[in-house]
């Protein structure tokens, strides 16, 4: 059984920083792309960062030059470090994941069970 659970979120003044953390955990055959979304309260959910398994990055226009999203391949964890936080950035953030679990070879999506963020003014 795969899971994958985050820590890190918290209430933070604008301007601070925060760090997320998701670790994927169970039997893994392998991981691909990892993410983080979130969705505020009345919206969808939206990508924030995705990251391949070779590194490459894509990151939403709203927090491009903010924050920044990592990994730990031998962990099967993902980071994303926010920076200069803005009320605008409140929400609850999932961690999703790419995994093919066991002996599989097909990728199948994980998603965390969401950690909430709150950026005061």
């Amino acid at each position: 059984q795969v899971q994958l659970v985050e820590s890190g979120g918290g209430l933070v003044q604008a301007g601070r920083s925060l760090t997320l953390s998701c670790a994927a955990s169970g039997s893994i055959s392998r991981t691909n792309d990892m993410g983080w979304y979130r969705q505020a309260p009345g919206k969808q959910r939206d990508l924030v960062a995705r990251i391949t398994s070779g590194g490459s990055t894509n990151y939403a226009d709203s927090v491009k030059g903010r924050f920044t999203i990592s990994r730990d391949n031998a962990k099967n964890t993902v980071y994303l470090q926010m920076n200069s936080l803005k009320p605008e950035d409140t929400a609850v953030y999932y961690c999703n994941a790419e995994i093919a679990p066991g002996s599989l070879s097909r990728l199948y999506t994980y998603w965390g069970q969401g950690t909430q963020v709150t950026v005061s003014s």
